[in-house]
């Protein structure tokens, strides 16, 4: 079974490839299938509503079960934000250092909050959706600190200043594995396995949502 990832973004496909490792199901990006991208405005209140409209959207437009992930950074002393603004939080437009530019922003918003009221957490939802309109949903959620400077070269967005102050590292100096095995899309990934399972040997299909 092919499993498109209803996303453009590198990464975060590389992510969702090694955490769906042992299942019988091949993840491929939009660009491989060769077709056009349908416009999908992630205009959602939560990161379960964006992760539903896209997945819902690729579904559709190219005939096979999408799986798609809306996630971001929620700063308890920000009332929450950046949330599902997350990735845009410096601005729209679609710059190379745009990832950079939020981390400058959040930091200097969070200039005079002391270490104790630097709570944060990353949250992710998957949405698996059918070309008939079923989904399936889970959510993942990873609890820390925002740092006060960026550390680490490994992952991407708010990986080098998201803290985990129980092993006095950030998410981007973790490896790779250790990062899959706690973080918030390993998590919701994790919720999701079994859904997936469940279809891959079900060949009359999903059930109804």
């Amino acid at each position: 079974m092919k499993l498109l990832v209803a996303s453009g973004n590198k990464k975060k496909l590389a992510e969702l490839q090694e955490l769906a490792q042992g299942l019988t199901v091949e993840v491929v990006s939009p660009a491989s299938l060769g077709k056009e991208l349908p416009e999908v405005e992630e205009d959602g209140a939560t990161f379960a509503a964006n992760a539903r409209k896209k997945a819902l959207a690729f579904a559709t437009a190219f005939g096979i079960p999408t799986i798609a992930d809306d996630s971001g950074l929620c700063v308890d002393a920000l009332g929450g934000a950046p949330g599902v603004y997350s990735a845009r939080y410096s601005g729209e437009e679609p710059v190379p250092d745009r990832d950079a530019r939020n981390n400058e922003k959040l930091l200097r918003a969070l200039r005079d909050v002391p270490a104790a009221l630097r709570g944060a957490s990353f949250h992710c939802a998957l949405c698996l959706a059918f070309p008939d309109g079923t989904t399936r949903e889970v959510e993942g959620r990873w609890p820390g600190q925002v740092a006060f400077s960026p550390r680490g070269a490994n992952g991407f967005g708010y990986d080098p200043l998201f803290l985990l102050p129980s092993q006095g590292k950030t998410s981007a100096e973790l490896s790779t594995e250790e990062k899959h095995r706690q973080s918030h899309r390993g998590r919701a990934m994790q919720a999701m396995r079994p859904v997936l399972e469940a279809l891959l040997g079900n060949e009359a299909g999903p059930h109804e949502a």
